[in-house]
């Protein structure tokens, strides 16, 4: 799950990282308000107004500007709510149509006093799935070319990894700092925050925290300017207060529409939706399609215990899709029956009323003969198979 700037910095300043101060709203008159409230907690009349949507890269889209004053919080507050805000990151890139902006953040200018003195750093946690560790990615380089200089200078990018049956320790947290030029206090303010950090990090379940820039102050603080954390979803039953943060309007609509029916579901850029029951089948019937000349339209598991109506309802989000050509059902029957899997198939049918795209259904195990009683007794116009070869055939098939 995903988080807005200003919920990861929430989070962060529980788990004792020093972050930047801001005031989330959602107006222009609210935007003044909380200007006008930092300038009475910090003593400077220039804030940063930053648009808050669920994607990096929004400086260079124009969702981050510099106010010196209040007249210059509210035109940028007003040009910035309700813009579709184009990034690399959101859906498309910069050729696509950008994501609406209904929250900004106004947040305090933390590279005074002494701007020259100010160092911008990059660092990151995330697990390293190839080294089975937890990996803290860093650079001297921090801000918005981070990209740039993981692509034409790697040298310049660190990782240190950590190994989880020892934690995080002392040391490594110190050849972080040394690593990123630091001495002083500086040095002794990276060592506390990358501690911190790694507690957040662990503390929250998260699966990527990417600070960018950590910020070097003139007084030597250590700062995190910019926050974007995720949360591992299957930790959320442990984390009622993080639950509270998800933002649906950030989300995929239809992703968020198979939530409600315990349904997994990932929308994809294929051709050929697809319905099966466990992961690990998911991924052979994708590769099944892919080698049918086809390719997946989306990953949905109806789960072990799925009944017609999960059924039907996983129908509907697959043909919302106008992507999709074809579907391919493929369910093994060992905790869920295969005859409900055909009665969910027959009443998603019969109920959606005018399917158009062909659909190929291999059922197999508990009931299977049943299933395919009732799929043929039916009368829809829907493909059985048997084999696993026969099911890439039929796909093949309808695509032709």
């Amino acid at each position: 799950m995903n988080l807005h700037e200003y919920q990861a910095k929430e989070i962060l300043a529980s788990y004792g990282v020093p972050v930047q101060r801001g005031i989330m709203v959602e107006s222009v008159d609210d935007a003044l308000k909380a200007s006008e409230q930092l300038k009475a907690e910090t003593g400077t009349t220039v804030c940063i107004v930053k648009a808050q949507i669920h994607a990096g890269g929004r400086g260079k889209g124009g969702g981050v500007k510099l106010a010196k004053n209040a007249e210059e919080v509210k035109t940028h507050a007003r040009n910035i709510l309700g813009m579709m805000l184009k990034t690399p990151q959101t859906p498309g890139g910069i050729n696509g149509p950008g994501k609406l902006v209904r929250k900004i953040l106004i947040a305090e200018d933390v590279y005074v006093p002494e701007y020259s003195l100010c160092k911008e750093f990059y660092i990151s946690i995330l697990m390293d799935r190839q080294n089975r560790k937890n990996a803290i990615i860093y650079s001297t380089e921090g801000g918005m070319n981070i990209e740039e200089v993981a692509e034409k200078t790697p040298h310049l990018v660190f990782k240190e990894h950590i190994d989880p049956a020892l934690g995080f320790q002392e040391f490594q947290a110190r050849k972080i700092a040394f690593n990123l030029g630091l001495s002083g206090n500086a040095f002794k303010n990276m060592v506390k925050f990358i501690k911190n950090l790694y507690k957040a990090y662990l503390g929250a379940d998260a699966t990527l925290i990417e600070i960018n820039p950590a910020l070097k102050t003139g007084n030597d603080d250590i700062i995190a300017v910019d926050a974007k954390v995720s949360i591992e979803e299957n930790s959320l039953y442990r984390h009622h207060d993080i639950i509270t943060m998800r933002d649906e309007t950030e989300e995929d609509p239809t992703e968020v529409e198979a939530k409600k029916f315990d349904l997994n579901y990932v929308k994809l850029d294929g051709n050929v939706g697809c319905m099966v029951n466990g992961a690990g089948l998911a991924m052979a019937t994708m590769d099944l399609i892919k080698q049918s000349g086809g390719s997946p339209a989306n990953f949905l598991d109806v789960g072990g215990t799925a009944d017609a109506n999960r059924v039907e309802q996983g129908f509907r989000i697959i043909l919302s899709d106008p992507n999709v050509k074809a579907i391919l059902v493929n369910i093994f029957g060992g905790i869920v029956r295969a005859d409900r899997v055909a009665q969910g198939i027959i009443d998603a049918y019969n109920n959606i009323g005018d399917v158009r795209v062909p659909i190929i259904a291999r059922l197999r195990g508990t009931n299977a003969e049943k299933a395919k009683d009732l799929i043929e007794e039916s009368g829809l116009k829907v493909h059985y198979a048997i084999e696993f070869q026969e099911a890439a055939d039929l796909v093949k098939k309808v695509l032709s």
